[in-house]
This record gives structure tokens, C-alpha cells and sequence, in this order.
């Protein structure tokens, strides 16, 4: 099976334009290709190459312009952006201030907007000119720049957003160096080269092609096989035979954001099971597992054990706050308190990777000796988002690939009615610390802020957090021009295959 895939990649991209085009190997499918509705990592890496964003983030975590070409904060609530001149869309439609106020506006009020908690606190914005937008804060906002340098920052065309309506996922229009060609779910993405790119000098590529697999023996078997020209998401596993195979080149990138289990608390309308109704449940299973173990076991070592939203290298990460350590006669002490019948049963749903499904199975060793049946989901990666939001889950393994303010691996996913916060989550304790972590701008208060919401999320645990990933990127050595970002997102602008 292995062999034939390779030879039907091998061939579907042969012929003239191969050497100009650059195969990515994606670990899941991407979700909607709307900036405004999307969720999943991957689709930040096709956005990267389809939709330009006001402001991005180079590789060392600085804000740089993009689509706009300065920014000024006239007064703690008023962001004054001055825009890129001569850019259109993919559509021909001119990029100017009133885009970007649809844009916006559009990211606030569309329904399943998933950025609107992102940029919850800009209240209005006004065009003064063609060029120029202002941006009305309802009050200060010490993340709010940084939210413009991901997809709350991607500028759509409105003609083409306002034609389209609900379908405009299926056929996106941006101002990005990629223009969207064709997609075959669960098999690929294709952009070809958007010849008026304002920045087009950049872009030596003419097409990019983005293929999911979530196996990542098979992606590597592409790889080396010549199917793929970079792939994302190896294992630790995987280290050894790269950098044994003289055609394969690797870069291991420290991340932002962390794998964890997202617990169904108040979503959807099944029977409510003890893990769900009492939070003692949910702290006996934390304590079930030992984090350090499941790391070393399933990926070596390479990852780092938290039990906070940020990695240890962030600014907002609190040592106060470590993982705490197995502690199996605390769990089952938890449970009799809780007056549980054991074995407790927990349905956890994985993504269908494999690295996923042997995370689950320690997990399942783990917590089985504290009193726990563990029952193992797998399921492809986009049909369980839809699981987790509509709340057809009990326990969820997923992980968020981070932002560089704390508040983009927070504020989404745990404060009170927030389009991400798939768990029901609401707790007036919580929700206060967010909102005063966004009005201060002292780093160290906001990092202390953080620490005490840490502690307030692993008491009621709506997510544990396991561990703070590495992406490791492989990639033949005709491949140049990568430049590693720690958010990992793959930026075409550069990059080059040779022939």
C-alpha cells in the first residue's frame, strides 16, 4: 500500500512544473479554509501561502509589517494602522482600509466566528482613507496587537466573501502569494502562484501542494521516496532515520502552545457521566498519569512536561506553577470522596495518529490503576473538531499550537461562553483573571495573573495540560529558503526546489 501511494503521488506530480512546485506533507486535514471559521493548525500552514495577514511574526517572535506597513497606539484604546498601497486581491478587487473594516467586522459578527474572542475587545473601526484604519478598542488590550499577526489579521476580499456567503471556505479569496486552485478532502490542497502579489519578488514557487497524512511512517516513506518535498509533525522516533538518509535535511523548532485533554463539563445535551459533573473525578484522573513518563515513552523524552498553557520559555510561564507527580493513592482517595463506583468508565477520543493512539494506550495503562476504565475513540482528526464543538465527546486528547501571548492559549478556549472553549467551561474566578491579564502591561503582573488562573484550571481542569511540544520538519535537500518560526507555520516566501 505504502509503494503504491508513493507511485501515485510520484506520478500526479510529475511532469514539467515539478521542480517549481513544493509538496508539504500535512499530519491532519485542514477544516474550512475561512480565516474567519477555521481552527486547525494545519490550516494555518495553507493560509500562510493563501491569505496575507495585516502583521506577521518573524523568527525571532518580533511583530513585522505585512499587509500594513506601520502601526501607532494613539492612545491606550486607539490602534492607528497605516496599509501596504497597490495590493489586490486574488480576485482583482482592490486591498484598501474598508477591506479590512469588513474583515474585521466580519471576524466579530459572522456566526461560528471562531475569532471573535481573539478581538472581543475592539469595539469599532473607522477608515479615515483608502490607506489608513482606525481601530477603537472598548478598553486597553495588552494582547490585541499580537492577535493581528494570525488569522484575526487575515484580510478576505469582500466581494468575493459577500458572493459567496456560507461557501466561501470551499473557494477562498485572499491577498496572499497563493491563489486557491483545487482541494480533494483527505487528499490535497492546491495553490498555484498569484502572478499580482504585491510581493511577488519573494515567491520563486509556482505551485504548492498540500497532502494530509496522518501516519507519519507513511509521510516519511513520501518523503524519502521523492512524493514529498517537506513534511511536518515527525516523531522522535523518525530522528534517527533522517539524519541517516543523505538526501533528507531536519529542523527540530521549539513551539508555543501545548498538547493536552480538553474535558466535556457542561457541552452538548448527552447524559452527564461523574468525569463531567465533578471535578474531584477529573483530579483523580490528572493524577493518574505521570507526564514525564508518558513523554519519555512515547516521544522520547523530547517534549516538555507543564501543566500551564505556556511552554517554559514564554514570559508568561509561572515556576510556581510545575506538573504536579503521580499520585495514584491520592486519585483513588479523590474518588471514594466523590462517592464513585469503580471502575470509573472514560470514553477518550483521539486523533487517528499514532503517536496519539500510543499516548491513549499509556494513558489507559496509567489510569486503570487508580480506578479508571479507559476506553480508547480514535477518530480522523476534522470529525472529532466537530465532536468537540458540538459536545459529542467526553474526554478529548488535542493540542493548540500556540501563540506568543499567553492570551491566545487562553482566553479562546477557557473563558465563559469563548467559540473555542469546547468544554462549557464557566467560572466568574477564571474569567476575571483573563480580563485582567488583558488591561495590564507589565509582563510580570500579567505573568502572576497567569500563574493564579494556572492553579484555578488545574483545580477545575477543563484542560489538563500534558506537555509543551517540538515540531520536527524534515525535507529533501533540494528544499531552501525555510526559515523556522515558533509557531511553525511554513512561510513559501523564499523557498525554492531545486530541479
Amino acid at each position: 500500500m505504502r509503494r503504491i501511494l508513493i507511485a501515485c503521488l510520484g506520478a500526479m506530480m510529475a511532469g514539467p512544473v515539478a521542480a517549481q512546485t513544493l509538496r508539504i506533507g500535512i499530519a491532519d486535514d485542514a477544516d474550512m479554509l475561512d480565516p474567519t471559521l477555521g481552527r486547525t493548525f494545519v490550516g494555518r500552514i495553507v493560509f500562510a501561502s493563501l491569505c496575507d495577514k495585516l502583521l506577521d511574526i518573524d523568527e525571532k517572535l518580533a511583530i513585522v509589517p505585512q499587509l500594513a506597513t506601520g502601526y501607532e497606539w494613539t492612545d491606550p484604546v486607539t490602534l492607528v494602522m497605516k496599509l501596504r498601497p497597490n495590493v489586490v486581491f486574488q480576485d482583482g478587487e482592490k486591498f484598501d482600509a474598508a477591506a479590512v473594516k469588513f474583515s474585521l467586522d466580519r471576524h466579530l459578527s459572522m456566526q461560528g466566528s471562531t475569532r471573535r474572542g481573539e478581538i472581543a475587545t475592539l469595539d469599532h473601526v473607522d477608515v479615515v482613507d483608502p490607506l489608513t484604519v482606525k481601530l477603537v478598542l472598548k478598553s486597553a488590550s495588552s494582547p490585541f496587537l499580537s492577535q493581528l499577526t494570525d488569522r484575526a489579521g487575515m484580510i478576505v476580499s469582500p466581494k468575493a466573501a459577500q458572493a459567496l456567503g456560507g461557501d466561501f471556505g470551499n473557494h477562498p479569496v485572499c491577498a496572499g502569494p497563493f491563489k486557491f486552485t483545487e482541494r480533494v478532502a483527505q487528499d490535497r490542497i492546491v495553490l498555484d502562484k498569484f502572478a499580482d502579489y504585491w510581493n511577488a519578488g519573494a515567491i520563486k514557487l509556482q505551485r504548492v501542494v498540500f497532502r494530509p497524512i496522518p501516519d507519519n511512517t507513511v509521510r516519511l516513506a513520501n518523503l524519502q521516496g521523492g512524493a514529498l518535498d517537506m513534511a511536518e509533525r515527525f516523531q522522535p522516533s523518525d530522528v534517527e532515520v533522517i539524519g541517516k538518509d543523505s538526501k533528507l535535511k531536519m529542523v527540530m523548532v521549539g513551539g508555543l502552545g501545548y498538547q493536552g485533554l480538553t474535558f466535556n463539563i457542561a457541552n452538548g445535551s448527552q447524559k452527564r457521566t461523574p468525569m463531567m459533573q465533578d471535578a474531584r473525578v477529573r483530579q483523580a484522573f490528572a493524577l493518574s498519569i505521570d507526564r514525564a513518563a508518558l513523554v519519555q515513552v512515547v516521544y522520547n523524552g523530547v517534549h516538555t512536561p507543564v501543566a500551564q498553557a505556556v511552554p517554559p520559555s514564554s514570559p508568561f510561564y509561572d515556576p510556581a506553577v510545575p506538573p504536579a507527580g503521580r499520585d495514584v493513592a491520592r486519585a483513588q482517595a479523590l474518588l471514594k470522596e466523590a462517592g464513585v463506583k469503580t471502575p470509573v468508565t472514560v470514553e477518550l477520543m483521539l486523533p487517528n495518529a499514532p503517536d496519539q493512539r500510543q499516548t491513549g494506550e499509556v494513558i489507559q495503562s496509567m489510569a486503570a490503576e487508580a480506578g479508571f476504565d479507559v476506553k480508547l475513540r480514535t477518530t480522523e482528526f476534522v470529525t472529532a473538531l466537530k465532536a468537540s464543538t458540538s459536545g459529542e465527546y467526553e474526554t478529548f486528547s488535542i493540542g493548540w499550537s500556540g501563540r506568543t501571548d499567553a492570551d491566545g492559549n487562553l482566553y479562546n478556549f477557557v473563558h465563559t461562553g469563548m467559540a473555542l472553549n469546547d468544554s462549557h467551561y464557566s467560572s466568574k474566578e477564571a474569567d476575571d483573571l483573563l480580563d485582567q491579564a488583558r488591561a495590564v502591561t507589565d509582563i510580570g503582573a500579567r505573568r502572576q495573573l497567569y500563574g493564579k488562573l494556572a492553579q484555578v484550571l488545574n483545580r477545575d481542569l477543563p484542560i489538563m495540560y500534558l506537555y509543551s511540544p517540538k515540531n520536527i520538519f524534515a525535507m529533501t535537500a533540494k528544499v531552501n529558503g525555510y526559515v523556522p518560526v515558533p509557531d511553525w507555520i511554513i512561510r513559501p516566501q523564499g523557498m525554492t526546489v531545486a530541479p
